[in-house]
């Protein structure tokens, strides 16, 4: 007997980044263009229902594409200015 399971949406790095910058687009951005992580994963893991690790995959994929700057603190991100064009 064989199962098929259905494809998660977000199960490819590409969509995961896609719906992360979808989300953290409309964010107001703080004091020098801070954007708190948790208006992001929120979201991103409760109203979308991504995985834990699908999210982190697709952060990590927005980040070495230049899209998004990490703070080492891990509270926070920033659009580079690749990122914001995206949205112009």
């Amino acid at each position: 007997m064989t199962k098929f399971v259905e494809e998660r949406p977000y199960a490819k790095p590409e969509a995961a980044i896609q719906k992360i910058l979808e989300y953290a687009n409309p964010c107001e951005p703080k004091q020098d263009g801070r954007i708190h992580i948790e208006r992001i994963n929120g979201p991103f893991l409760f109203e979308a229902e991504g995985s834990p690790a699908e999210y982190w995959a697709g952060l990590q994929l927005a980040i070495e594409r230049g899209c998004l700057d990490y703070h080492e603190s891990g509270t926070f991100v920033r659009f580079t200015d690749k990122g914001a064009a995206l949205f112009a």
